[in-house]
């Protein structure tokens, strides 16, 4: 008895962990400083972190109030119907979700390169396959329409990712209309703003009200501060939305995150708090490090150092941890994530330092 082939299927590498690396290179965790995995380093949305423990002795239940308000609420804010909202334990939930309602047996994928492997991974899991297109440092990983048109084959998914991971560059309103408009009637475009709480342009949402053949990717992830507790969500067309109840996995966010889901849509403050914090810390980055980079409108910043992986390890025996981008096909670059004044201050420090060794 054996799995079937997986020979074409990748691992996902995540930013490496404060207690992975601290145990490793021998360092105490509260020394080290990592802004690695685009995480929000002033914690959890503080009315989540409040909802968590109070509804702590609901978890025997399953999540069946919770899910439908917290999809109602999603609905009601961005003004659609509570069908086009699909609930996902993270925002690769919602992209297996997509994948299994529209993925037939050797239809392709068009996923950017650099650019989130998951998109990749799983359309390969629901037996599909992929393409890519180039987002090109040439051309500071412009996005439009154009670029992607030129590697489209009449794929059943493209993959917009806006702001892109890991350069932070975004895709416009008007480019993506121009790529629904200029692909087959049969491709969905998926927009992945899983950074747009950081970026200053439309959402793709919509698109989305008016179409349907767009769909857009969200998450509390990033800016709400809720990584830990694995919660995303599809906004899809309408005409289709119903195809969630056939292919959702069942209770798969859970009582406690659809509860912190709810509080932190409440909770401006620190929403207002953490933009705030990132748009500093990029404008630190740029004008403080040594090393060439590109505008964000992430809560990222890409650096270019001439060599990623030794800049990376250098950094984390100094306490700080950044993101190697070998894995995204650059690895003359790391990926720094936004903090607060203080680790900007440190990171440049550390990195200034160990960019001219």
């Amino acid at each position: 008895m054996e799995p079937r082939d997986l020979s074409d299927h990748s691992v996902y590498r995540a930013g490496r962990g404060i207690e992975e690396v601290a145990r490793e290179l021998g360092l105490d965790p509260g020394e080290l400083v990592k802004l690695s995995s685009n995480e929000n380093v002033l914690g959890p949305s503080p009315k989540a972190a409040a909802a968590i423990r109070e509804h702590a002795d609901s978890v025997h239940l399953y999540p069946k109030s919770s899910h439908t308000d917290l999809i109602e609420r999603l609905a009601d804010d961005w003004n659609l119907a509570s069908e086009q909202v699909w609930l996902a334990n993270g925002g690769d939930g919602v992209l297996d979700c997509l994948s299994r309602a529209l993925i037939r047996p050797g239809e392709r994928v068009l996923v950017p390169r650099p650019g989130f492997a998951y998109y990749a991974m799983s359309a390969r899991y629901h037996h599909g396959e992929v393409a890519t297109y180039r987002l090109s440092k040439a051309d500071d990983f412009e996005q439009t329409a154009d670029r992607v048109l030129d590697a489209y084959d009449g794929e059943r998914i493209v993959a917009v990712t806006s702001p892109h991971n890991p350069t932070g560059s975004v895709m416009p309103l008007d480019e993506v209309a121009r790529l629904a408009d200029e692909t087959g009637e049969d491709t969905l475009i998926l927009v992945d703003e899983a950074y747009g709480e950081f970026a200053d342009i439309e959402s793709a949402v919509d698109l989305v009200r008016e179409r349907d053949d767009v769909a857009v990717l969200r998450t509390f992830s990033k800016a709400y501060g809720l990584a830990g507790m694995r919660l995303g969500y599809g906004l899809v067309p309408e005409d289709w939305a119903d195809a969630y109840a056939r292919i959702h996995t069942p209770f798969d966010t859970g009582e406690l995150t659809c509860r912190a889901g709810l509080a932190a849509l409440d909770d401006d403050e620190h929403i207002e708090q953490t933009v705030e914090m990132v748009e500093d810390a990029r404008e630190y980055l740029y004008e403080n490090l040594d090393a060439r980079t590109w505008e964000s409108q992430g809560n990222f910043v890409l650096a270019e150092v001439g060599d990623g992986e030794a800049v990376t390890d250098a950094a984390q025996r100094e306490g700080i941890i950044v993101r190697d981008c070998t894995s995204f096909g650059l690895p003359e670059c790391i990926r720094i994530t936004c903090g607060t004044p203080e680790q900007m201050e440190r990171a440049v420090e550390v990195l200034n330092g160990v960019i001219d060794a």
